[in-house]
């Protein structure tokens, strides 16, 4: 059942979840982009998934999500480059109970030392979230970058 098809979607309570979601995804981001990867890995479920049409095999688990995320940021801060993470129009596609479907559209925006910001990738990105202990968490999260096949 999609959430324009629920009462839930038409009061407070939709309001509320979507609320939620947007705030979710703003510290999400925050955490990657500052740099803090064990606590951006902390907001996947511990058998998360992360797939990507940009890798050939999705990466499972928030161990293997740590390590990953933590190498690309190290690489990062050796080449000197700032990444920012921009996620806009979020859509809450469904809400089961503790499990929410949301997609938005990414854009990676890099910032090399002393030179100008510029858009690295365009995406969208479409997560499973599921609620543990009262927290949102992403179970599985597919980015797909526009200039990529599907």
């Amino acid at each position: 059942m999609t959430v324009t098809e629920t009462e839930y979607a038409q009061g407070a309570g939709f309001a509320e979840l979507y609320q939620q979601v947007q705030q979710f995804y703003a510290q999400q981001m925050q955490l990657l982009d500052s740099g803090r990867v064990e606590e951006w890995a902390a907001t996947f479920t511990e058998d998360g998934v992360f797939a990507a049409n940009a890798k050939p095999e999705p990466t499972v688990g928030r161990d293997t999500i740590a390590a990953v995320a933590g190498q690309v940021v190290a690489q990062y801060e050796r080449d000197g480059i700032q990444r920012r993470h921009w996620m806009g129009m979020v859509a809450v596609d469904e809400a089961r109970g503790e499990v929410v479907r949301a997609r938005s559209y990414a854009l990676v925006i890099e910032t090399p030392r002393g030179q100008a910001p510029f858009i690295k990738a365009s995406t969208t990105c479409e997560d499973e979230l599921v609620r543990e202990n009262g927290r949102w968490l992403v179970r599985h999260r597919l980015i797909s970058r526009d200039d990529l096949a599907a």
